[in-house]
Parts: C-alpha cells; structure tokens; sequence
C-alpha cells in the first residue's frame, strides 16, 4: 500500500502510517529497528532495494532522506517536504518512508527524521553515497547507535578509508569491512588447523579496493606479522598467502566464487566465496549494534605502516638492536678489543706508578721483569716511541738513556722512569700494554722536574764484603742487569724526602 504526501509534515506521516497499518490489517509494530538511509536520488532505489531485502531478516521501519537540489534562488529559499509511506508487502516486513526535502529544510534532516523514529529502538544510520567526513558529528549521525559508511563507493577510495581511520567513533563501521567478513573466516578456520608461527603476509586485489587494505591491516595488527599489499585485475580481493615456519597457506580466487584453499601437507579445498549482495552485506551489519573494537583496531593500524611492510613489534625490534650495537661499539672504543691502546679502557687505565726512587731499582714498566725467565726480555731494543728522560739533578754524564732496559747503579746516578721497554711482571699487563704505559710516564717525566736521590752506599761504609764484579744477566751477553749487584734491605739508606734535600 503506497500514501502519497505532498508539501506535509512529520504529524501528517505519522497518521498515514497508522492508517496503512490498520488498512492491511496489522496494527501491531513488530519491527526491532529504525534505518535511515540518507542518499540522493540516483542511488535511492538500489539503496531502498536492498534495505527491503535485509528487513526481512531484521524488520525495520526505513526512513529515506533525499535532499532535492533546488536550481532557482526561489526554491532555495522556500521549504518543502514531501513523503511517501509503503506498508505491507510494498515495504517488504517493515515500513518505508522515503522523504523528499526542498530548500532551507534539507539543511535541517534530523528535525524531520526525529519525530519518525520508534520508539525505544535502536537507530541505524546508512550513507551509501557521499558519507560525511566525521558520520559521528553529523546531525543525523548523532541520533543514531550505529553509523554505517561505505569507501568503497567514494571516488577516492583509500584516501576515503585514511579519513575514516582519522575520525572514527565507537558505533562507526563501513562495508568494505563487511565484505571481508568470509575471507577472515576462512582464514582464521585454516590457521587453526595447524601449530605453525606466521612469518609473512601477501594480500593481493584491485588497485583501488579499499577492502583489501582493510584486509591486509587486519592481518598485521593481529598477527604482527610484515604483510605486503600486492595489485592484480580483480574482481575484488583475489588472494592472500600466509607463510609459515611448516609451509605457505594459501587462499586464492580468481573468478569472484569459488576459492581454493592450499596447505602443506593436505589436499586442496575448494570453498564458496561469492561476492556477496549489498543487502547481504547490511542484514550482517544489522545484526550488531555495539561498537567493532576488532574494526577499530585494524583500521587504525594505518596504511603507511602497512605500506613499508613493517610491524610495531618488528621496529621496536630493530631500535632496541641498533641501540645495543652502537653501545656496545662505543664500549669497544676505536681499537677493536677491550684494553686495546687507543680504546676507553686503555686511556682511563691509570699507568703503572714509578718506582720507590731506590738506587739501582728499575722503575716499573721499565726494567727488566723479576724472575729469570724474564731476563732475556730485558736487553730488547728501546721503543722508538718512547722518549728519553730528562736528566736529573746529579746525574753522571754516562748515566744509561731512558728506555735501555737496565737500571744503573753508579754511585750519584738514578735510574730512568718509564723508559717503555719491556714487558711488566707486577701488572699482569702484556707487553704491548706495558710499552704504552712506560711511553705515557716517560712524557710525564720529562714535562716536570725529579728531586734527586742520595747516592748509594759504598761496600766500606756498610761492611760487607765487596762484590768481585757485576753479575751477569744469564743470557751469555756479558750485560748486567740481574740482581747480583742490586742492595740489600740492610744496605738501603733511609729514605728522606725530597722537599728536605
């Protein structure tokens, strides 16, 4: 039963659509719902048609806003309503009421709609066409529990699904979302039939399909996973490849119903993926009113993350790797090795201290090493690195350079600090430490003046017998150096210091 209504009101509607009631014979309401579909006069039948088709499993009364355009500057300004009410089967399981809006009323669509709406029931709102930038904040959107937009009907449709990510409201949703429903199905059906880590994703469809991003983000927020998003001539989505650690799974359709479905290990399947209807991708829509969190979630995953390929935890990943290699070479220093001269280490390493300022005692990193075993090491060639000491107060004019390896014993003479020859017994150092310690202190000890020593007591004045000669080092060489020749604790003067001489 169709009610025309021309130039009327909302009050007017309202008793046209008890009278229809009353006139089928059904004065009852048993609809759950009210859908406004809010279009424009080309999609208005298509948008009706499938409303009319998802009533029947949700029954519903349909609330169709059409702003007319008004060409004349007369129409602009004047208001205008007409309606058209359908109940029985014209209206499918519910009501229809398409509404027409002319001039300054069509700025103001929710002072119509409010009136028409059930009472205690939710309300749904539907833009096929042209969806508002921020469905939530628009005045028909805010009346309603449930927005619905479609990207896939913009003429831009990706830069259209990155606007929807950027205003999204709890209660939003878009059917290219809903058209993904059978894919992330089967997909999730088919990971569950196997114990196997997903590596990698490849998602491939039209160019310009925006739910294959959806898709193809809803499988790297939940997987965490790289996904790639490949292109092919369509229609739709195509196919998406998952690898895993036990083999690829596949999931490929090419003609738009039929897919097949591959494992490792197992048969190929054949499964129903027909592209679905508008009014089947409403009636699903319809069959929740709370908000989508795993819509949500994958839509604000972001199209430049999905673009590079890489995941939250992937870049944390790589930072935290980055941060520990730079730490760690900065730890190393230049030298490659830790303790390396050149390195942090080396250079913070204080060098080994002189000598006790003794008569006949080498300083340390200077000398020969104690022990015999080390004794040959001690007539090596002086470092050409190392520079020689300066000479101190006192000293004879044969006194031994810095860096020959062995300490004199003339009377009036003092050994030579740092000479860096040698290896170092007393550190634990190796050789090629040791010479950079005994180069450091011989710089040292040229820069500032050394106090001299008292000379040596003569065997006379001590009492014991002289010695018959210098020893020898043990290398057959005919050199000293051992310790044949060096004083006993009983011979040692008592030290004084330096600020009294």
């Amino acid at each position: 039963m169709n009610i025309d209504l021309t130039d009327t009101t909302a009050s007017r509607i309202n008793k046209a659509l008890v009278q229809g009631r009353r006139a089928i014979g059904s004065p009852a309401v048993g609809m759950v719902l009210t859908l406004v579909i809010v279009t424009d006069e080309e999609h208005a039948y298509d948008a009706l048609k499938s409303a009319d088709d998802a009533s029947r499993e949700h029954p519903s009364r349909t609330l169709v806003v059409i702003k007319r355009v008004s060409r004349s500057l007369r129409d602009r300004t004047s208001s205008k309503l007409d309606a058209e009410v359908r109940v029985g089967a014209d209206a499918g399981t519910g009501e229809t009421v398409v509404l027409r809006l002319y001039g300054e009323v069509a700025d103001h669509a929710q002072s119509v709609v409010l009136p028409l709406l059930l009472a205690d029931a939710p309300v749904v709102v539907w833009w096929p066409v042209n969806a508002p930038l921020h469905p939530a904040k628009d005045p028909l959107g805010a009346l309603a529990q449930r927005r619905v937009t479609d990207s896939y009907s913009a003429e831009q449709p990706i830069e259209e699904l990155t606007a929807r990510a950027e205003t999204y409201e709890p209660g939003d949703t878009d059917l290219a979302w809903t058209r993904i429903t059978p894919w992330r199905s089967m997909l999730a059906a088919a990971l569950d039939q196997v114990r196997c880590k997903v590596l990698a994703a490849d998602v491939e469809g039209e160019e310009f399909n925006p739910s294959v991003e959806l898709l193809a983000m809803w499988l790297a927020d939940r997987l965490e996973v790289p996904v790639t998003r490949g292109k092919s001539t369509g229609p739709g989505l195509t196919a998406v490849r998952l690898e895993t650690d036990c083999g690829p799974i596949t999931l490929d359709r090419h003609d738009g119903t039929l897919a097949t479905l591959s494992m490792q290990g197992q048969p190929d399947r054949a499964v129903a993926l027909k592209r679905r209807e508008t009014s089947e991708l409403l009636a699903e829509e319809l069959r929740r009113l709370d908000p989508d969190d795993t819509y949500a979630s994958a839509l604000r995953f972001g199209l430049d993350r999905l673009s590079t390929g890489g995941s939250p935890a992937e870049s944390a990943t790589t930072a935290t790797t980055a941060t520990t290699a730079s730490g760690f070479a900065a730890t190393r220093g230049t030298g490659g090795a830790p303790g390396a001269t050149g390195s942090p280490q080396a250079s913070a390493r204080p060098a080994t201290p002189p000598a006790d300022g003794l008569p006949g005692l080498p300083a340390s990193g200077s000398g020969p090493a104690a022990g015999p075993a080390a004794a040959p090491e001690a007539s090596a060639a002086p470092s050409p690195s190392a520079a020689p000491a300066a000479p101190r107060p006192g000293a004879t004019a044969d006194a031994a350079p810095a860096g020959s390896g062995a300490g004199s014993t003339e009377p009036g003479t003092a050994p030579a600090i740092g000479s860096g020859s040698g290896p170092v017994s007393d550190t634990g150092r190796g050789p090629e430490s040791g010479s950079a310690a005994g180069s450091s202190s011989a710089a040292r000890s040229a820069d500032r003046p050394v106090a001299a020593l008292p000379p040596a007591l003569s065997p006379a004045r001590t009492g014991a017998p002289p010695a018959a000669g210098r020893a020898a080092d043990g290398d057959g060489d005919g050199e000293t150096g051992g310790t044949a020749d060096r004083p006993t604790p009983a011979r040692m003067p008592p030290v004084r210091k330096a600020d009294t001489l």
